[in-house]
C-alpha cells in the first residue's frame, strides 16, 4: 500500500518536460479542486491551495509530471505527449505489486487548467485499488509570504 501511495503523491504533485517557450500557467496561489472516486465510492471533494513559483510555472510537464525518482527498475514511462496545451503520461510499475498511473492535462488558460488522474493496483493479479482523480484548477492570486 505504502508505494500506491507514495506514486499517488508523486504523480499528483511531483516531476518529467513540456518543452515550451511560453509559459502555460501563471506562476502564483492556485485552488485545486480534487474529486475522487475510489474503488467505486465517490469520496466528497477536496480544496486545496498550491503556491507555484515562476520555475515550476515554466516547466509544467516537471510539475505535473511523473517524479522522475519513480521511473526504476520497476517502474517506467510508457506514454508521454506534450502538445500544445496538453500534458498526457502513462507510468506502468510492476512487481509484487503492480501499478498503472494515467495523467490527462488540460491547460486551457493561463489561469486554468483541467485533470483526470487515473491509478490502478494489483496486488497477486488481484486489482486492490482503482483511483480516478478529477482535478479542476484555477489561479487566484499572487502566493502569499
Amino acid at each position: 500500500m505504502n508505494k500506491f501511495v507514495v506514486v499517488l503523491f508523486c504523480a499528483l504533485s511531483g516531476p518529467a518536460a513540456l518543452a515550451a517557450a511560453e509559459n502555460l500557467i501563471e506562476p502564483g496561489q492556485w485552488k485545486i479542486t480534487s474529486k475522487n472516486v475510489v474503488n467505486g465510492a465517490t469520496m466528497p471533494p477536496q480544496v486545496k491551495a498550491r503556491c507555484l513559483s515562476p520555475e515550476q510555472a515554466g516547466d509544467v510537464a516537471k510539475t505535473f509530471g511523473p517524479a522522475t525518482n519513480t521511473v526504476n527498475s520497476t517502474c517506467e514511462r510508457t506514454e508521454y505527449e506534450a502538445t500544445g496545451r496538453t500534458l498526457k503520461w502513462h507510468l506502468q510499475c510492476k512487481g509484487q505489486m503492480g501499478m498503472d498511473v494515467s495523467g490527462n492535462f488540460n491547460f486551457d488558460s493561463a489561469s486554468h487548467y483541467t485533470a483526470t488522474i487515473t491509478t490502478k493496483a494489483w496486488m497477486a493479479g488481484m486489482l486492490t485499488n482503482d483511483v480516478k482523480t478529477e482535478l479542476e484548477a484555477e489561479r487566484v492570486s499572487e502566493c502569499q509570504p
